[in-house]
């Protein structure tokens, strides 16, 4: 550049220099502000040269008071007798950097836990200027890491010293970690002889042969907790009575690290239920022997007064069939009596066969819809999955109306009665049907909004004679019937109620493995299987006679009462190919309507309307048109049959 002198710097170079400056003194500004950190400079012997805000309120000195000191003062004098002050500068200065945490004393005495940082400073040539020091106070979290050390401590300690029950950790693949003195006592094992075993090793053979133990931390995985009662194995081999419970340990993230595993000796608490039971059967049988009593006496009493009646001499033909009509039914009320005794024994000869549970419900509703009256309703909500079990059709017949009646005398001032089937497999039975055995089942569900039980009223629900309606109003044996007919058919029954807040109970019923592999073999039954109808019919005589037509036409029948409910099993139950419906219906929608909306939900469902009046007055008053096939009532067998066919060929 001309003119320039040589050496001279251009505008570029003091500005660089300027911005430097500005940089270092904003810098300075920004470390001197820091109130949580303290941060000072000191000399390469040790003496302070700097000090910001937060070692004013960290350590208390003041700047005047620090400045020119050496950093040691900051020590304990334990560790100035020790010469950790003088190590730590050595280290910083031949290391580069010094970290440690102790304890660092304020001006006041009072000591405080320091998290400390040396670091050696040099120019940009790599003279050394000295160190600089940063220090945090950590009492706060220092203290609350001893108050969770002593904590724990003190739960180890306290778990450690319990004898009544087996508490131990396992970790993710069912391995025990650790070992109380519980656990010890109850189980007769040293912690040396069980560390870094299977947990299996307490179950019997027989449940580690069923794959319990897998089957037990599955479900703590899948749901956080698995509870049972079931046998255990000592040491020596002895068996007992526990009560187990397993929780899934998870971290912050929620990955499983372990099993909480906690187990108690219930044997002496069983043996005391064990002997309750006794006595609860023993009066059970009193019970029962009083009722047998009651009843037949009352069955003895006819047959024996119309027998001496028909003695008398001249006696008039129509008394003397009166007669013989009232032994007959006596005679008749006691086989009846007699099978619900031997079903509750689970002594009456049963026929099973494989049904689907769900074509049986179909073809039996009319049977449930006439045994309620309103304001009661009945919803059935039937599950589409293939549904097969070994059973006695008749029997489960009976059982479900026995618990529809029940019900419905639950209801006094009206309420809705649900009836549910499903599939479930069952990993875990619930408490009250411990003894269902790991497996798939059927589950036949009847739900009321009635009166609900008391616990005590549940305890004997099922005992034959047992019943809280009024004298004449029930035998006693409806439940037994059911409970007989379920266990005989190898199922459980699970109750749940609770007073004033309705009634559930379940029929667990085994899924028949080799139908079950058929239907699924052949679409979920589709192929072969029989077309499904639903009849929506408000007459109870008119749709107990169709549903009969149907049955021998080959159909499986579903029933409605109107159209809503219609509509409501067509949404739910998506195997339905034809409806069959009155045209003249209550609540609002006629057939007419209910075929339109069914049509708009399901395209492809065929329909058949019926009515009693002609078609050419429908057609006027309801809307009809020869969108849908009609027949008139009275409609014959051969009638239906034909107009059926045409349907299928249709389609």
């Amino acid at each position: 550049m001309a003119g320039s002198k040589p050496g001279a710097r251009g505008p570029s170079a003091s500005g660089a220099v300027a911005r430097k400056a500005s940089d270092d003194r904003l810098f300075r500004q920004l470390v001197e502000g820091v109130t949580d950190y303290a941060i000072f400079l000191l000399s390469p012997d040790g003496i302070i040269r700097t000090w910001n805000a937060g070692a004013e309120r960290i350590k208390l000195y003041s700047r005047a008071e620090a400045i020119g000191q050496h950093f040691s003062i900051f020590y304990t004098p334990e560790d100035k007798a020790l010469g950790v002050p003088q190590r730590a500068l050595n280290t910083a200065l031949t290391e580069g950097k010094f970290e440690a945490e102790s304890w660092r004393v304020r001006k006041d005495g009072s000591r405080f836990w320091a998290s400390v940082v040396m670091d050696r400073v040099v120019d940009e040539k790599g003279a050394l200027i000295g160190l600089v020091k940063l220090t945090r106070d950590l009492s706060e979290r220092r203290a609350a890491q001893e108050a969770l050390r002593q904590s724990e401590e003190r739960f180890g300690i306290l778990v450690q010293g319990v004898t009544d029950y087996a508490i131990y950790m396992l970790d993710p693949e069912g391995r025990i970690t650790n070992w109380n003195a519980g656990g010890q006592r109850i189980k007769g094992y040293l912690p040396a002889e069980v560390l870094n075993q299977h947990f299996s090793m307490f179950y019997t053979a027989e449940d580690r042969a069923t794959d319990l133990p897998r089957r037990a931390l599955a479900t703590a995985e899948r749901e956080g907790r698995y509870e049972a009662e079931g046998l255990r194995v000592r040491k020596d081999g002895t068996t007992f009575w526990a009560g187990v419970v397993i929780d899934a340990i998870r971290d912050d993230q929620g990955k499983l690290v372990g099993f909480a595993k906690v187990t108690r000796d219930l044997t002496e608490r069983r043996a005391t239920e064990e002997q309750l039971r006794q006595a609860q059967k023993m009066e059970a049988v009193g019970q029962l022997t009083g009722g047998i009593a009651h009843d037949f006496n009352n069955l003895l009493t006819i047959i024996t007064n119309n027998a001496d009646l028909l003695t008398q001499p001249n006696l008039e033909e129509k008394a003397r069939r009166r007669l013989l009509d009232g032994i007959q039914r006596a005679a008749e009320r006691g086989a009846r009596l007699t099978q619900q005794l031997l079903a509750f024994a689970r002594r009456q000869p049963l026929r099973p066969q494989v049904h689907s549970v769900r074509a049986l419900i179909g073809n039996f509703e009319a049977v449930l819809r006439r045994a309620i009256t309103e304001p009661t309703r009945i919803m059935i909500e039937l599950d589409d999955a293939p549904d097969f079990t070994r059973i006695d059709a008749p029997q489960f017949e009976a059982a479900l109306l026995n618990l529809v009646v029940n019900a419905r005398d639950a209801l006094p001032t009206g309420g809705t009665i649900t009836i549910k089937t499903a599939v479930e497999r069952i990993e875990t039975p619930p408490p009250t049907v411990r003894d269902l055995a790991p497996g798939d089942y059927v589950a036949v569900s009847v739900l009321d909004t009635g009166t609900g039980m008391s616990p005590d009223t549940m305890s004997h629900a099922f005992e034959p004679f047992f019943t809280t309606k009024e004298i004449g109003k029930g035998s006693g044996l409806g439940l037994s019937q059911v409970y007989g007919f379920v266990t005989q058919s190898g199922g459980r029954v699970h109750l749940e109620s609770k007073l004033g807040g309705g009634t559930r109970i379940t029929l667990y019923l085994p899924v028949d493995a080799g139908a079950q592999q058929s239907a699924a073999r052949d679409g979920d039954a589709d192929i072969e299987r029989s077309p499904i109808v639903l009849v929506v019919e408000d007459d109870a005589d008119v749709l107990d006679s169709t549903i009969t037509m149907l049955a021998a036409l080959g159909f499986e029948v579903l029933t409605a009462g109107d159209g809503p409910a219609a509509l409501n099993r067509l949404r739910r139950e998506r195997r339905i190919d034809l409806l069959f419906t009155d045209v003249v219906m209550p609540r609002g929608m006629n057939g007419v309507e209910l075929a339109r909306e069914a049509r708009a939900l399901r395209p492809e469902i065929k329909v058949l309307l019926a009515s009693g009046y002609p078609m050419s007055a429908l057609s006027s008053e309801q809307g009809l048109t020869d969108e849908f096939a009609f027949i008139s009532k009275p409609y014959r067998w051969a009638d239906l049959s034909d107009r059926l066919r045409a349907l299928r060929d249709a389609g």
